[in-house]
């Protein structure tokens, strides 16, 4: 069983889906801490859709390997609060569609089951199927530091439509923590908490080379940089109601140009929609490596910094409506790129 859903369905549609052209609100909000979703920014404690159960229910590595195994569309797979699973030596895990993998983060002082690995190379979990689910857990990898080395390790690899990641903590992944490869349009990812993934010349916390991609309602602290795009036609994001604290290595939020894939065009994917997220800086919050196809829309932002610092772009970026610096000064007209 697991605890209510979110009861107010016009929320889910705006935070979930990301249908970013809904009404704004009677009073117009600047910054996450308006957090319309009902649930806090990062998940843990208040977090309201959590599960309590599951029809296998597991405490050991073998046992969750099998479980997933078995699983079926509409199942879920249950690890109780307490239990810590290490995975090491056991990478590219299968996530079936439709199943949902469940801890209890958040639930009476919960801090939800761990699942770790010290095994440094390698991807831990990969999707199989669309729709699958990944919620109330800490998921911890083997490296924590900014140095450049030869290992490289990803929590999960998403190929598929629909999958949603949220109210989790995901930290020490050196390369990435979640991966949304081409065809895994529409993911959500929400309400988690993610830090230290800061490999140097690496270091994501999100990485989108798919499209839809829903970013909502995360805390993010200690990435190189908190969410990555490769800037591919196709690829395309939503980053909204997010808490970006002070610890970042390199920009904050980014996609990637064609100069950067030495493919001969300008393209920085198809469109980006970046709103009503706090920046506590210093470092530059977006930088855009090229031209979005379809534009980009940055707005109802607090960032730390000056506009000038703040956002980078090549062109087809519209900056409007954002407060600015910690004197929290209004923008007075749009900046186009």
């Amino acid at each position: 069983m697991k605890l209510a859903h979110w009861t107010m369905l016009g929320v889910m549609v705006v935070c979930l889906l990301g249908v970013s052209a809904v009404a704004q609100d009677a009073e117009e909000t600047f910054g996450c801490e308006a957090n319309p979703t009902g649930n806090p920014i990062g998940g843990g404690e208040g977090y309201s859709d959590i599960y309590t159960s599951g029809d296998f229910t597991v405490t050991t590595k073998e046992e969750l390997l099998e479980a997933l195994k078995q699983a079926q569309a509409g199942q879920v797979v249950f690890v109780p609060d307490g239990i810590e699973i290490e995975l090491t030596g056991t990478m590219s895990i299968q996530m079936p569609g439709g199943v949902t993998l469940a801890g209890t983060r958040g639930l009476n002082g919960s801090q939800g089951a761990l699942l770790f690995t010290k095994q440094r190379s390698g991807t831990q979990f990969v999707t199989t199927g669309d729709e699958g689910r990944v919620t109330g857990l800490r998921i911890e990898g083997p490296f924590a530091g900014t140095e450049r080395t030869a290992q490289n390790a990803t929590f999960m690899y998403v190929r598929h439509f629909r999958t949603e990641i949220d109210n989790c903590e995901i930290y020490n992944w050196n390369i990435q923590g979640v991966h949304t490869s081409l065809g895994a349009s529409q993911v959500q990812v929400h309400h988690n908490y993610i830090h230290h993934c800061q490999r140097s010349g690496y270091g994501y916390g999100v990485v989108v080379y798919s499209s839809d991609v829903n970013i909502i309602a995360n805390k993010f602290d200690y990435c190189r940089h908190h969410i990555a795009a490769g800037g591919r036609p196709g690829c395309s994001y939503e980053a909204a109601w997010n808490l970006i604290m002070e610890n970042c290595t390199s920009t904050e939020l980014d996609m990637h140009g064609g100069r950067d894939r030495g493919d001969n065009t300008d393209i920085a994917g198809d469109w980006m929609d970046i709103h009503h997220n706090t920046f506590l800086g210093p470092k530059r919050e977006v930088g855009i490596r090229g031209t979005p196809s379809q534009g980009a829309e940055i707005h109802h932002n607090w960032f730390f910094n000056p506009p000038e610092k703040a956002v980078y772009s090549v062109g087809n970026t519209r900056v409007y409506k954002n407060l600015w610096g910690p004197e929290k000064t209004p923008q007075e007209e749009p900046i186009e790129f």
